[in-house]
C-alpha cells in the first residue's frame, strides 16, 4: 500500500465540503421526513417511508462519497458526478413550478461539484492522469 503524501488539491477538497454539505441538507429533510411520518393525521404509509429512505440513502451516499474521494478513492468520482447531474432535472421542474429563486442555484451547485470533480487537479489526484 502506497501512501500519496501529494496535498489535496483545492479543487478536491471543495467537491468533498460541497459533497457534505449537500449531505447535511438532504439529512435535515430526512429528519423533517421522519418527523412528518410520525406526526401526520392521514398518509399513504408505503409512499411516506419509501420517500424518507431514499432521503436518508442519498444523505448516507452523498456523505460516504465525500469521504471516499477524500481518502482518494478514484471509483467514487463517477456516482458522485451522477448525483450532481441529477440536480439538473430536480432544479428544472422547480423553475417550471415557479421555485427559480430555487431551482437555479440547485443546477448551479449541481454543474459546480460536477466541474469540480472533472478539472484538471482532481483528475490528477485521483490518479486518472
Amino acid at each position: 500500500m502506497t501512501i500519496d503524501s501529494d496535498p489535496i488539491p483545492v479543487t478536491l477538497r471543495w467537491a468533498v465540503r460541497l459533497l457534505w454539505a449537500e449531505a447535511a441538507v438532504v439529512g435535515l429533510i430526512a429528519v423533517w421526513l421522519v418527523w412528518a411520518d410520525l406526526t401526520a393525521t392521514r398518509t399513504d404509509l408505503l409512499a411516506a417511508l419509501l420517500v424518507t429512505v431514499f432521503a436518508i440513502g442519498a444523505a448516507v451516499a452523498l456523505w460516504a462519497l465525500g469521504r471516499a474521494l477524500l481518502r482518494r478513492q478514484a471509483g467514487a468520482r463517477a456516482p458522485a458526478i451522477v448525483l450532481q447531474l441529477m440536480l439538473l432535472p430536480i432544479g428544472w421542474f422547480m423553475i417550471q413550478a415557479g421555485l427559480g429563486w430555487l431551482g437555479v442555484p440547485l443546477m448551479a451547485l449541481g454543474l459546480g461539484v460536477a466541474w469540480l470533480l472533472i478539472c484538471p487537479p482532481t483528475t490528477r489526484a485521483l490518479g486518472f492522469e
